[in-house]
């Protein structure tokens, strides 16, 4: 796979949150592959099922991770960086996508 787009999120300490979503805009396609890489802080990142939000799964992205969100999985599955109340330094994520 080719990515032409990247986008960049920087979060400033334990404050900066994305809430709970799906990627599914229109210009990424109906099954879109979306790559990760993050740097900075450690975060979890929280994926849970749509229809059942007891299916759910916490990743700890340490600095330099990569993780792969694989087509299909923005139809089933939700995601989020929590807010923390534990002091945190900044991190930032670059996400990788094809934009149609």
């Amino acid at each position: 796979m080719t990515f032409n787009s990247v986008l960049l999120n920087y979060y400033r300490d334990g404050n900066d949150s994305v809430a709970w979503h799906s990627d599914k805009e229109e210009l990424l396609g109906k099954r879109p592959v979306i790559a990760s890489v993050s740097m900075g802080q450690v975060r979890s990142f929280d994926i849970r099922n749509k229809d059942d939000h007891r299916q759910k799964y916490s990743v700890r992205l340490e600095h330099g991770s990569f993780l792969l969100m694989k087509a299909g999985l923005q139809e089933q599955w939700e995601h989020r960086i929590a807010k923390s109340g534990r002091a945190m330094r900044p991190r930032v994520n670059l996400t990788f996508r094809v934009v149609k």
